[in-house]
């Protein structure tokens, strides 16, 4: 069975940081994109980055550059993401997910994030609050 599973979220005050790992089992996630998306009550589910499938390419959506970072481990099969300097406006869900239709190079919307609809398998999600 594929599966994703999401750990490390909590709640943390602003300023403060929190590392989410995601980690794959029952497939190989080497060859594909995967992607970290978050969904707020009340708002649609935005992507916030992705990561190619060998770990030279890495997208952020303008919001989270520079506090944000994605890495993953292939030998681990484990996907990862570092969030600094917080703000209450990060908290929401957290997805992780995997596009198999992209490897080389992973598919990006309008704001620069991954594009929801070619992820094809989700995690369950884990919450992040900040408070201010």
């Amino acid at each position: 069975q594929v599966q994703l599973v999401e750990s490390g979220g909590g709640s943390v005050q602003a300023g403060g940081s929190l590392r989410l790992s995601c980690a794959a089992s029952g497939y190989t996630f080497s060859s594909y994109c995967l992607g970290w998306f978050r969904q707020a009550p009340g708002n649609e589910r935005e992507g916030v980055g992705a990561i190619s499938a060998g770990g030279t390419r890495v997208y952020y959506v303008d919001s989270v550059k520079g506090r944000f970072k994605i890495s993953r481990d292939n030998a681990k099969n484990t996907l990862y993401l570092q969030m600094s300097s917080l703000q209450p406006e990060d908290s929401a869900t957290y997805y992780c997910a995997a596009s198999p239709r992209f490897g080389v190079t992973c598919s990006r919307d309008q704001r620069g994030g991954p594009l929801v609809a070619d992820y094809d398998i989700w995690g369950q999600g884990i919450r992040v609050t900040v408070s201010s």
